[in-house]
This record gives structure tokens, C-alpha cells and sequence, in this order.
């Protein structure tokens, strides 16, 4: 029995949960001093969407976002998300990549990478486990946990102890839809606790309305750190909020230590974001709700809303019902991947299709082909002959890692876009999101520009020709 720890999720994953990961890095710098005075044991702050969406939808540079952060937070140590052989992206990447991101990653400021695989195939995060401990931080690998036959207790110890074997600091049971029951989270926190020596922490979503009670019963079973998140942006489709859960083990053997009239401070400072953030519409008041269909269709909060709105696309947004139960089915032929980016977005638009087309897998989207050949790694179980040859035919499926077929791709890229670089971070977001990160260098050059020429027009003002 010893104090539990705590890893704020506002600066990443609740805001990527409840408003699609547009907070600004202006909005998070002024109040990182406090909550570097909190007491936290991490901040995630990095990683997961806020990459691409820094990119894509706020015309920031991520790194220069970890740099500020890095710079305002002295004492606390920073976490990011990485999706093993996927870094930030949605497909395999090669072994120089990967290494050369977690290395920029680390002398940019980051302490804690939280490193999982879709598949729970850890070949694909051996590498940046490896690179992560060789750069001197803190690799903590991730269980993507699901719910299926074959997802047993006995499956995830087994998994734990062989990311234990390969050098994790850490592990983390990673919830991403709120699937794990009070109970079951006691018996599965007590089997790992019991087969591993390293720290376990719990991560979990509000979705099905149960992450606060599974972690009161993890806390009891011996788990060390939960994550959670400062209160305007906690529930819902994101974490169980901070502020109660500090006060809840105040005074018991699990006392956080943290203080709540800080905590207010940082309570305070975000509210008025929340409050303007449900003005314009960003935060759906239906994101906040108990969605118990994530229990019953075993479906992401995140994932609800994009087949909402690929079915809106469609026309067939009445088909909404037969999706969902279609979704266990893709789930299960698929040999049950965990429903967690990047495999939560092709089952379900595979479900959407083999729907809205009336019949199963007439139309396979590309990604699903290079699943089934095996090119994001291996299932929980294999994939029948039948649905095999459905999909891709009589073509090969392989059986070694996929990052073992990609050639090396940092100097061809590097070469591709000279004209752009005033950073070697730059080649690396070009890697990952090469449109995006090339319509952000075209905006960062014209802001240049024009700032160097409101300079020269001042300075003619100033001193007349």
C-alpha cells in the first residue's frame, strides 16, 4: 500500500478526446507553472493526434510546442504517446525513422514514452523501447487492452512479463474504451502486480461511465499510477476527473499528496476554455454523456463519431444500428485486433462498407488488404482461410515483422523537401504527414516573409531613405 501517482491528461489526451485536439500551444503556456507546482508524477503532453492536428488544424509546429513546454515545466516529468513502428502515424515506418523521431523527441524534452502496438505484437515496439532506454528516458510499454475470447488475464500477464524480459521501465494498461470493469480491473491489476516487478500504471476512458470505480479497485489491487484529468476536461470520452480522485484517497494509505487548492488554480484556468470551446460548438455536450453502446459493441468514443460521420457521408446515417452490430463481426474476422488507432478506423469503416453496400467485403479499403497480408503485424489469433482469400485473394501473408521489408527513408526524404528545412525536426514531420507538413512549411515561410516585411517597411518609417 503506498501513495498513488498521477499523470494529467489535459494537455493531450482530454483534449484530444472532447474537442479533437485543437487546444493551442498559446492556450497551454500560461498555465504550466502551476501545474508544474502541482506535484504530478507526468504531464502527457505529447504525442497521439497532437502531431498531426497541431499541423493540419492549428498551423503550429509540434516540436516548438514540446520545446515550450519543456521550457515551463522544470519539475514535472513529460510524457508522450507513441504507437510503436507507427510513431505517430497510421502505418509502419522504417527502423532509421523511428529511431531518429525518438531521439528528436527526447532531446526536445521528453522523459516518458509510452509506447504500444494496435496488436499487441511487440516486435513492433521493441525498437523504440530499445531507442527510448538508450537515449536515457523512460520507456513504459503500453497493453492495448480489449475484450474478446481470446484476451484473457493469463494473455495480458503473459504479455506483461515479456515486455518486462524486454527492458519496459513500465507498463501501462491502456483502456482506450472504457471496457474494463471494476472488478475485472482488481483481478487483472493483482495477476500483473503478481508477475511483474516494474511500476504498472492505469489508463482509462469515461465512455461507459465505470473508469473512476475500476481505478478505486485497481488502487486497492496494487496498482501505483491512473491517469487522470483536471476536471472542465475530464468524463465523458476522456479520463476520470483529477480533482475527485485526489480527494477521495486524501487521508487514506493512497494519499496523492497533491494539493487541491493548486489543483483549483489549474481547475480555474481551464474552465473558461471549456466554457468558449461548447460556445462554438467543438465540445459536444453528447461527448460528455454515458454511452454504453462502448460496453456492448466494444467501440471507442472516438470511433462513434467517425461512423456518425462517415455514415452522414454516405446518406445511411439511419444504418447507424446495423454498423454497430456489424462492427464485432469485422472485429472477429479479423482475429480480434484491439479497437485502438489505427485499427479502430479500419474496422469500422470496413464495417460501414460491408453495410452500406449490402454486401460483406465487396469493397476492402487498401488498409485492411495490407492488415490481412500481415503488414501492421500479427493478430491475437490467425485470420481464417475463408476470409483470407476473401479479401486479398491468393496472395502472400507474411510472417515476419513488417518493418523488416521498408527500406531506410530519412535521406531520400530529407533530399525531397531541402528547399522547406530550418529544422533537421522538419524531415520528420514531412515522414509522417508529408501534405499537411508541407502546406505548414509554405504557411511558416509566408509568415516569415511577412513579418521581415512589416520589419523593413518600420524601419523606413523609422529612418527614411
Amino acid at each position: 500500500m503506498s501513495a498513488i501517482k498521477i499523470t494529467e491528461t489535459i494537455l493531450r489526451d482530454a483534449h484530444q478526446s472532447l474537442i479533437a485536439t485543437r487546444l493551442t500551444t498559446n492556450e497551454m503556456i500560461p498555465i504550466l507553472e502551476t501545474m508544474d507546482a502541482v506535484g504530478y508524477h507526468a504531464l502527457e503532453c505529447w504525442g497521439g493526434a497532437t502531431f498531426d492536428a497541431s499541423l493540419r488544424y492549428l498551423s503550429e509546429n509540434p516540436w516548438e510546442r514540446l520545446r515550450l513546454i519543456r521550457k515551463n515545466v522544470k519539475n514535472t516529468k513529460l510524457q508522450m504517446l507513441l504507437r510503436g513502428q507507427n510513431i505517430l502515424g497510421y502505418k509502419h515506418y522504417p527502423d532509421d525513422v523511428v529511431e531518429a523521431f525518438i531521439k528528436r523527441a527526447i532531446a526536445n524534452g521528453i522523459d516518458i514514452v509510452r509506447i504500444f502496438d494496435a496488436l499487441n505484437d511487440l516486435r513492433n515496439i521493441e525498437l523504440a523501447v530499445n531507442t527510448t532506454k538508450k537515449e536515457g528516458a523512460h520507456a513504459q510499454a503500453a497493453i492495448s487492452y480489449t475484450i474478446s475470447p481470446v484476451h484473457t488475464i493469463e494473455n495480458y500477464v503473459q504479455l506483461a512479463k515479456d515486455m518486462q524480459s524486454m527492458g519496459a521501465d513500465s507498463i501501462c494498461i491502456k483502456d482506450m474504451s472504457g471496457l474494463l470493469t471494476p472488478f475485472e480491473a482488481e483481478k487483472l491489476v493483482k495477476a500483473l502486480k503478481a508477475n511483474i516487478s516494474v511500476p504498472l500504471e492505469l489508463h482509462s476512458h469515461y465512455t461507459s461511465g465505470l473508469a473512476s470505480m475500476s481505478y478505486l479497485k485497481a488502487i486497492e489491487a496494487g496498482v501505483d499510477i491512473i491517469d487522470t484529468a483536471i476536471s472542465p476536461f475530464a468524463l465523458g470520452t476522456s479520463q476520470p476527473a483529477t480533482e475527485p480522485m485526489v480527494a477521495t484517497l486524501k487521508g487514506t494509505p493512497y494519499d496523492t499528496g497533491l494539493d487541491l487548492d493548486v489543483l483549483d488554480k489549474v481547475t480555474e484556468y481551464f474552465t473558461p476554455i471549456r466554457e468558449k470551446a461548447i460556445d462554438s460548438g467543438l465540445l459536444d455536450p453528447k461527448m460528455l454523456g454515458v454511452d454504453i453502446n462502448a460496453l456492448v459493441y466494444q467501440v471507442p468514443g472516438g470511433m462513434l463519431s467517425n461512423l456518425v460521420s462517415q455514415l452522414k457521408a454516405q446518406n445511411a446515417l439511419d444504418k447507424y444500428d446495423e454498423v454497430l452490430k456489424e462492427v464485432p463481426r469485422v472485429r472477429e474476422d479479423l482475429g480480434y485486433p484491439p479497437l485502438v488507432t489505427p485499427t479502430s478506423q479500419m474496422v469500422g469503416t470496413q464495417a460501414v462498407l460491408n453495410v452500406v453496400m449490402g454486401e460483406r467485403y465487396k469493397m476492402v479499403p487498401k488498409e485492411i488488404k495490407e492488415y490481412v497480408k500481415g503488414m501492421y503485424g500479427r493478430p491475437a489469433v490467425p485470420i481464417k482461410r475463408e476470409i483470407v482469400e476473401k479479401i486479398i485473394g491468393d496472395q502472400e501473408v507474411i510472417t515476419c515483422r513488417p518493418a523488416d521489408l521498408l527500406p531506410p527513408l530519412l535521406a531520400i526524404e530529407s533530399e525531397k523537401i531541402k528547399e522547406y528545412i530550418e529544422e533537421e525536426e522538419d524531415v520528420l514531420s514531412y515522414i509522417l504527414f508529408p501534405n499537411v507538413a508541407e502546406e505548414y512549411f509554405k504557411f511558416r515561410r509566408a509568415q516569415k516573409y511577412k513579418i521581415d516585411s512589416d520589419l523593413v517597411n518600420i524601419d523606413e518609417k523609422t529612418h527614411p531613405v
